[in-house]
C-alpha cells in the first residue's frame, strides 16, 4: 500500500503546457520511471505498457506504473552507439495473436558489422517472455557502424483495415550516406514487407533487375519517426546532418534525394555534394527544419482529448532541444504545415510519442533514468 503511494505521488504534475487556440491546458504525470535509455512504447490490455530499452531490454509496465523484470527470449542485439534495442508495436489483432514487432541492431553471424533486423514473436500469457521469435527482415548489406539505425516500424492500412504489409525505416549508417541512391543495398531506405517476411507483390521495385524488392522509397538519411494518417498515407521524419531534418510522405518508388539534395550542411560547416536543394526527379520535403531539432517519435491525434483545437495535429519529438512539437497542419492529418509549438520544454530529450487508446498522448524521455509520461489535460 505505502509503495503504491508513493507511486502515486511520484506522478504528480511535471509540466503544464496550453496546447494553443480551441486547445486545452495540459499537465504531464509520470506513468513509470528509472527506465535506462528508453526507446519506444507500445500499449497492451488493461492499461499496460511494452517498452523497449537500448541497452537490449524490454519491459511490461504496470498501470500503477511498477516495472516488470526483462522478458526472456530476446534474440542477440548489438548495442552500442545509436543502436541496441530499439522500436517495438503491437499487431492490430494483438488481443487474438498476442503478436508483436520489433527491430534492434543485428550482429553478423560473422561477428563482423551489424544491421536493422524486424523480428517478430508472442507474448506469453504471464508476460514474463517472448515466444516463437521469428526474423522477418535483415538490412543488407552488414557493415560495422555504430550509428544510423533508423527502426520505425508501422503497420500498413488499407480502407482503413489492417493490410496485412509493415514498413520499416532504415538508415543511410552514416558512412555508407552514397548508398541511400542505390537500389541494390537497404542503406537509406523505407521498406514494405508482408507480415510474415514475405514480400507483397505490388511493391514498387519487385521485378526490376539490380532493384531490392523489398524496397518502397529511398534517398533518405535516418528516419527516426513514422505513422499513419487517419486515410492511410505514410508519414516519416528524418534527421538532416546540420540542419535539413525532413518530413516526408514517402510514395511507392520515389527517390527523396538524400544526399544528392538536403537542406542541411556537413557538421561544422561545409555543403554536401553539391550543396543543391532540389534537382530533377527527386521529392521536396513537405516540411524542414534548419537548425535541427534532431525529431524522434511522431504521433497524430485523432482524439478531441485536448480541445478541438488540436485533433489532426502532428506531433513530434525534439532530442536535441528536449520539447513536443505540435505542428499544425493546414487541414486535419494533411495539408502543409502552418506552425509549430513548443510544449513541455526543459522535459529532456523524447524519444517516442503515442496515441494510447485513451485518446491520451504519451512520451518517453532518453536518458539513463528515463520517463513514461502522459499527457493529461489540466
Amino acid at each position: 500500500m505505502l509503495q503504491s503511494l508513493i507511486r502515486r505521488a511520484s506522478a504528480a504534475i511535471l509540466f503544464i503546457a496550453t496546447f494553443g487556440a480551441s486547445a486545452q491546458p495540459v499537465r504531464t504525470e509520470a506513468v513509470a520511471t528509472g527506465l535506462q535509455n528508453p526507446w519506444a512504447v507500445a500499449f497492451l490490455p488493461q492499461g499496460r505498457f511494452l517498452v523497449t530499452e537500448r541497452p537490449g531490454r524490454m519491459r511490461v509496465v504496470e498501470p500503477d506504473g511498477r516495472l516488470g523484470p526483462a522478458l526472456a527470449g530476446l534474440p542477440t542485439v548489438d548495442v552500442g552507439g545509436q543502436g541496441g534495442l530499439l522500436d517495438v508495436i503491437t499487431d492490430a489483432d494483438f488481443a487474438g495473436t498476442r503478436r508483436i514487432y520489433f527491430c534492434y541492431s543485428e550482429p553478423a553471424a560473422s561477428g563482423s558489422g551489424n544491421s536493422t533486423a524486424l523480428a517478430r514473436a508472442s507474448l506469453s500469457p504471464d508476460r514474463s517472455r517472448l515466444e516463437d521469435v521469428q526474423v522477418l527482415f535483415s538490412q543488407k548489406p552488414k557493415f560495422s557502424s555504430s550509428a544510423h539505425f533508423g527502426c520505425r516500424i508501422v503497420e500498413g492500412r488499407k480502407d482503413a483495415k489492417p493490410d496485412g504489409t509493415l514498413f520499416l525505416t532504415l538508415g543511410d549508417r552514416y558512412s555508407r550516406m552514397q548508398d541511400a541512391q542505390t537500389l541494390d543495398n537497404h542503406h537509406g531506405k523505407v521498406i514494405r514487407i508482408n507480415k510474415d517476411g514475405t514480400v507483397p507483390k505490388d511493391n514498387p521495385f519487385v521485378g526490376r533487375a539490380g532493384a531490392l524488392p523489398e524496397i518502397w522509397s529511398y534517398g533518405h538519411r535516418n528516419m527516426q519517426g513514422a505513422t499513419l494518417a487517419p486515410d492511410g498515407t505514410y508519414w516519416t521524419h528524418e534527421h538532416g546532418p546540420q540542419g535539413g531534418d525532413e518530413i516526408n510522405l514517402p510514395q511507392p518508388g520515389r527517390n527523396y534525394g538524400w544526399p544528392v539534395i538536403t537542406y542541411g550542411e556537413n557538421y561544422g560547416g561545409g555543403k554536401i555534394g553539391d550543396g543543391l536543394t532540389a534537382k530533377t526527379g527527386m521529392e521536396q520535403p513537405l516540411h524542414y527544419w534548419v537548425p535541427s531539432m534532431a525529431p524522434s517519435g511522431m504521433a497524430f491525434l485523432t482524439s478531441e482529448n485536448y480541445g478541438s483545437g488540436s485533433r489532426g495535429n502532428l506531433f513530434v519529438g525534439s532530442l536535441k532541444f528536449g520539447y513536443l512539437n505540435r505542428i499544425e497542419l493546414s487541414e486535419p492529418f494533411g495539408g502543409k504545415v502552418v506552425r509549430e509549438h513548443r510544449l513541455l520544454e526543459g522535459v529532456g530529450r523524447i524519444r517516442d510519442v503515442r496515441q494510447g487508446p485513451d485518446g491520451l498522448l504519451y512520451v518517453l524521455t532518453d536518458s539513463a533514468q528515463g520517463r513514461l509520461l502522459r499527457l493529461q489535460p489540466q
